[in-house]
């Protein structure tokens, strides 16, 4: 490999926005972000399905669904 070639490699410190830090590696050292697995809804079971401007209504409604 040629030297000078790849970015140097650190161990760099996450921060989310709710508090949560940790590390992992990466070529910047400090790395901030909004959303982590320990707020993500996905992750956290908090997701809630929300029927948004009447699709829900309009499936039903087009298949005879009740």
């Amino acid at each position: 490999m040629k030297e000078g070639l790849h970015p140097k490699f650190y161990k760099a410190k996450v921060t989310c926005a709710c508090g949560n830090t940790f590390e992992t590696g990466s070529t910047v050292k400090e790395l901030k972000v909004e959303i982590c697995s320990q707020c993500h809804p996905f992750y956290t079971g908090t997701k809630r399905t929300v029927e948004t401007r009447g699709r829900a209504e309009k499936f039903r409604r087009k298949y005879g669904l009740k």
